[in-house]
């Protein structure tokens, strides 16, 4: 008897275990990017590619992008969030570009650089 009602409290216990796992810490709660978007639709929504991914490939993946492009980029990158910043010089620096970000009093606030071939923003300083 006392065989018995240990094996069903272990197996109620088992089962609300796993019930509470699944409830918790499921995947699909985990969406934040998009669903089966690495970095989602807006990771880099200026080299989106016609099938719906983010990764170029092909002939596509020789084109790199020019400083107009990359200027494009960071503005409507940082009008997003701070209307009163605006683009500064851009340096070509090999694989990507160095832009400056500067407020209205023209001090540079921000180095950002743009990747040349994913036009990916990344912070310098």
């Amino acid at each position: 008897m006392i065989k018995k009602t240990v094996f069903q409290l272990t197996t109620f216990t088992a089962f609300v275990l796993i019930a509470a796992g699944v409830l918790f810490f499921n995947p699909v709660a985990a969406m934040a990017c998009g669903y089966g978007n690495s970095g989602g639709s807006d990771f880099v929504p200026q080299r989106q590619v016609p099938n719906g991914g983010n990764q170029v490939t092909g002939n596509q993946a020789a084109a790199a992008i020019d400083q107009e492009q990359a200027k494009t980029i960071v503005k409507n990158h940082v009008s997003k969030l701070n209307p009163d910043l605006v683009v500064g010089n851009i340096n070509d620096a090999g694989g990507f570009f160095e832009v400056e970000v500067m407020n209205k009093d023209n001090e540079v606030v921000q180095m950002l650089g743009v990747d040349k071939y994913s036009g990916r923003l990344m912070l310098i300083n």
